[in-house]
């Protein structure tokens, strides 16, 4: 995979970009040097008005992976880059395209989002070089002889037999039968010197996008839904940053990023996505877990800190726990990483520190009581396997007796790395550890002392 600096690429910011820096007298002798023809040209001159992710690499490039947030201008991007391959960059550099495949996850969405849509083909080209539209013959065709033939991702089948010099895949991450639709397409892609497909998509861990953006001949730009925030409702900002900001959903869908997530992961995105909650209850303990790495060095460990509290009124099965916080702290020296503990449990009312010595032994409380003679602190030493631990914590997951408040994407990247076989992410896993600590102190130990009420016999 290649991600290439669309900034140093190009050269220059957008000419959009630049007029609307140069303040209104520079944006007035632009325009009053423009003739009519050139101003009616104007909205359709996409290299004015691009963004620098929706411009398309240079290169031998097999496939463009354009993956960016809900409304970042994917679409815009693919429906340009299709007018180019038609129409030619300029009228000395005509189109290298003639027969171009457009792959949607259903027929509707082909001809309602790529071709018809606000951002789709039709409303990107200039009335003289706008192609038609045959419906029954389910393509577009360009007054050069061009076409562009429509195709679900539902029946892959059809794609064995025709040819293409190139090709425009939307949501690709979406199909339900991606990977056989993707290998059709593939070995259609037969015509011209250098056939290309450009694919827009909001990023979802599925094998086979993760398989495209890995390949050697494949260029990846991406841009968050901030990128194209003038061309967006305000409302619709306002709303999503509230609700998604810090998640692994907004990470995907917000931001554009390719999650990764383990196979066999003992938790899941879905899982975790549906555990989250905006309001809190009223908390019977909270404590604060720490694993605290063995070095404080650059390029060490994270240390790992979770806030986390529970709810344990009535029988042992109604009990639930909360995550509140993730304050883990990237490589720090003792004394840092342990004002980060207390600061937690200040702010969350803790009642106690919980933190693993493995590594430090009685070095670790005393460098915590260095800092507050004071704070409460239980000395955990793990005798079993990361996975052994976090496996009865996963189970209380499952049984959707652990909620997790927003804003913990980190902590949920590690989360949904960890395996039964162990940890497939970067580094050290200590943002799970420090959970697995929090909620055995919680939820595990009280739950293996809690004795149901006897009732007297009448």
């Amino acid at each position: 995979m290649i991600t290439p600096s669309t900034s140093t690429q190009h050269g220059l910011r957008s000419g959009a970009a630049w007029i609307a820096s140069e303040g209104p007298d520079a944006q007035d002798e632009f325009l009053d040097a423009l003739n009519e023809g050139e101003l009616l040209a104007l909205p359709y001159l996409f290299e004015f008005w691009a963004l620098e992710h929706q411009l398309p690499p240079e290169g031998d490039w097999r496939a463009w992976v354009i993956m960016g947030g809900r409304g970042a201008g994917k679409t815009r991007a693919g429906a340009e880059w299709v007018r180019t391959q038609v129409e030619g960059a300029t009228p000395l550099a005509p189109g290298r395209c003639r027969r171009l495949a457009l792959v949607g996850e259903t027929m509707d969405q082909v001809r309602d989002v790529m071709i018809f849509g606000e951002s789709g083909i039709m409303a990107c080209s200039p009335p003289d070089r706008r192609p038609v539209w045959q419906p029954t013959r389910k393509r577009l065709l360009w007054h050069n002889g061009a076409t562009a033939q429509v195709y679900s991702a539902h029946d892959p089948e059809a794609l064995r037999g025709p040819q293409f010099d190139g090709a425009w895949v939307d949501e690709l991450a979406k199909w339900k039968r991606a990977r056989e639709t993707w290998d059709m397409l593939q070995f259609g892609l037969r015509l011209g010197e250098h056939p290309q497909v450009c694919v827009t998509t909001t990023p979802r861990n599925v094998g086979v996008l993760k398989e495209v953006v890995a390949q050697e001949s494949t260029v990846v730009t991406s841009a968050p839904t901030e990128a194209n925030r003038a061309y967006l409702a305000q409302s619709f900002l306002d709303e999503v940053r509230t609700r998604y900001a810090g998640t692994r959903l907004g990470r995907q869908e917000l931001e554009g990023v390719l999650l990764d997530e383990a196979e066999g992961a003992l938790w899941t995105t879905r899982m975790l996505e549906a555990l989250q909650v905006d309001d809190l209850p009223e908390l019977d303990r909270v404590v604060v877990a720490i694993d605290p790495p063995v070095t404080g060095r650059e390029g060490s460990d994270e240390c790992g800190i979770v806030v986390a509290g529970a709810v344990t009124q009535g029988p042992v099965q109604d009990w639930r726990a909360y995550v509140l916080a993730d304050c883990s702290i990237g490589a720090a020296s003792p004394s840092s990483w342990a004002n980060a503990a207390i600061r937690a449990m200040e702010q969350f009312g803790a009642e106690r520190l919980v933190a693993e010595v493995n590594q430090g032994g009685d070095l670790v409380a005393q460098v915590i009581r260095q800092v507050d003679p004071l704070v409460p602190v239980k000395s955990v030493h793990a005798s079993r396997g990361k996975v052994t631990r976090a496996e009865p914590v996963a189970a209380l997951y499952e049984q959707r007796r652990v909620f997790h408040a927003r804003g913990l994407g980190d902590l949920e990247d590690q989360m949904c790395a960890m395996t039964a076989q162990g940890f497939e992410g970067k580094g050290s896993p200590d943002r799970v550890d420090a959970l697995v600590w929090a909620l055995h102190e919680v939820m595990i130990v009280p739950a293996a002392k809690w004795r149901r009420p006897r009732v007297r016999a009448v």
